[in-house]
């Protein structure tokens, strides 16, 4: 998973936004209906493409160093400051998770609070200014000794308890927990796919009628167009210094770029792929394929598809979240750009349609697959085309 130089670009320290200020609400309602295929149209179009798994049509399996993967260097990686500073940092994220707790106090009053992947404690801290009854932190990684350090010198030793160890290996002092909050978003939503690990926590110890925090998040897609930065990043590969290293081409475009998308490169609508209501859906549910249909609101190229996730705490008085959406505020979650071996000509009104399949890596469930099917049947392209992706 390649990301581009420099930081989170942008963050603001204002409130959170709220969700689907990126939805597909905002997409042209004129350039839509020019398209021809309906949604249904799509799904019937790529019924028969998307029949194929990874088990039965997998990508090349020759990258170098593909026996390794974030397994390795996963839980290590969250024992380092640095990490949780770009995460406290992101005052978008950080201020929806306490503006949810602190204008619901009502949810917290009296109640007993798992905090699944708590890392430095802030949200465990938040929960017990709320008034929670008692906070159990659940925390991996060496960050553990440390959050035990930060809730003892801010007071809440006598509310916050701060738990070393995996959610499926570890037992609570106690039977049932009434709320579970956490913080499990990776890039492209799945990455890291902690959220199997929020889920075992909900079927271990939430009560039968407790609340997850938050308890929705919804998967979007996009297309854009990028040709300066393809050409810099992918094309480079053609040409270095006079030689063809046209190998490592071929890798670079199966790893997805984490970055921060100007909303004037967008060319299509968005498409809704998937929202997950993590309070009843099982892991599973984790692994889909769904139908998206972009349809062109100007004439341009496009040279990648963009996806971005948008989170909501639908349990509180008023609805609250935010969206990593590329008209949104930036987060550290940024996007992710996946590139296409074409360059489309695409014309306004005009559909690309395809499928998007999401799965967990066999060998290791905290890396993605991802395979793209896609067509454009235009005026100038005429393309149709499957390419394979993996976040590792």
């Amino acid at each position: 998973m390649g990301k581009r130089k420099g930081g989170n670009k942008g963050v603001d320290a204002s409130s959170f936004t709220r969700l689907n200020i990126d939805s597909c609400e905002r997409t042209s309602k004129d350039s839509a209906a020019l398209a021809k295929t309906s949604l249904e149209e799509v799904e019937e179009v790529v019924e028969e493409r998307t029949e194929s798994s990874f088990s039965d049509s997998a990508p090349p399996s020759s990258i170098i160093g593909s026996d390794k993967t974030s397994a390795d260097y996963y839980f290590d990686s969250y024992s380092h400051f640095g990490i949780h500073e770009e995460m406290l940092k992101d005052t978008i994220r950080t201020k929806a998770y306490q503006n949810a707790i602190y204008h619901n106090t009502f949810l917290f009053k009296d109640k007993v609070v798992l905090d699944v992947g708590a890392g430095t404690g802030i949200l465990s801290l938040f929960c017990a200014k709320a008034g929670a009854k008692h906070v159990y932190a659940l925390e991996c990684s060496q960050m553990a000794d440390m959050a035990k350090e930060i809730v003892e010198v801010n007071g809440y030793s006598n509310v916050i308890t701060v738990v070393k160890g995996k959610v499926e290996e570890i037992d609570l002092p106690v039977s049932h927990v009434d709320i579970i909050i956490s913080e499990w978003m990776g890039y492209f939503l799945l990455f890291e796919n902690m959220l199997s690990t929020v889920l075992c926590a909900r079927d271990r110890w939430l009560v039968e009628d407790g609340i997850v925090l938050p308890d929705k998040a919804s998967l979007y897609l996009t297309a854009i167009e990028d040709a300066d930065y393809k050409e810099d990043k992918i094309e480079f590969w053609n040409n270095v210094y006079g030689f063809n290293m046209n190998c490592i081409k071929k890798q670079a475009m199966m790893e997805p770029l984490v970055d921060t998308v100007d909303h004037n490169q967008i060319v299509t609508n968005c498409q809704l792929l998937k929202t997950m209501d993590i309070s009843k859906m099982t892991i599973g549910d984790a692994s889909f394929t769904a139908p998206f249909k972009l349809v062109a609101e100007r004439n341009d190229f496009i040279h990648a598809f963009v996806a971005y996730f948008d989170v909501s705490f639908t349990q509180c008085h008023k609805p609250m979240g935010f969206s990593t959406g590329p008209r949104s505020k930036a987060t550290h979650w940024k996007q992710t750009v996946l590139y296409l071996e074409d360059v489309l000509t695409i014309c306004e009104g005009e559909a690309l349609v395809g499928s998007i399949t999401v799965e967990p890596n066999k060998k290791n469930p905290r890396d993605i697959e991802i395979m793209l099917k896609y067509s454009l049947s235009g005026q100038r392209s005429q393309v149709s085309r499957t390419q394979y992706y993996k976040m590792r």
